[in-house]
């Protein structure tokens, strides 16, 4: 993609890397898209954070956002509606600070995600990966161990302030 590229002189061409730093209650966490990978997620996932589309709740093995309407049902994609999966085989949930989309089956992603917190090996080939925690493992796992009460919400008010 030649937008993520920068070229230098000597024929070397350095990878530019597409960060989104989530600024939560806690701490900041900057992921890395795989925008060679899943284009039109890194995109709806971008324009989302831009847009202050998020909320957070968690799950046993992840720390699940996106959810506009604070249902845990999630919102529309910056595409309206649902979009199709853009899913890699070479990328697997291999262990915690795995960038992913939730969805309710094939081909529906909309505005939620979740960032593992350990291998989580049984979604691979169901969910898109995206991108992977590039710094703030600290704060990933400082979320992970938060108390949840009720449909694991955390039991403090836990937010994504901006992206």
């Amino acid at each position: 993609d030649p937008h993520n590229r920068i070229s230098i002189s000597f024929g070397l061409v350095i990878e530019r890397m597409d960060v989104v730093y989530l600024e939560t209650s806690v701490g900041t966490i900057a992921v890395e898209l795989y925008s060679q990978h899943a284009p039109r997620t890194c995109d709806n996932f971008r324009e989302l954070a831009k847009m202050g589309k998020n909320g957070l709740f968690f799950h046993n093995q992840m720390i699940q956002g996106g959810d506009p309407t604070g249902t845990g049902r999630g919102g529309e994609s910056v595409y309206g509606g649902k979009f199709e999966d853009e899913i890699t085989p070479q990328l697997r949930h291999t262990g915690a600070g795995v960038l992913s989309m939730a969805n309710s089956g094939a081909n529906t992603n909309g505005s939620q995600f979740f960032i593992t917190l350990a291998p989580t090996p049984w979604l691979d080939g169901k969910h898109t990966i995206f991108g992977r925690v590039h710094s703030g493992m600290k704060v990933v796992r400082q979320l992970g161990s938060v108390p949840t009460g009720a449909q694991d919400r955390p039991t403090t008010e836990i937010r994504i302030i901006r992206a």
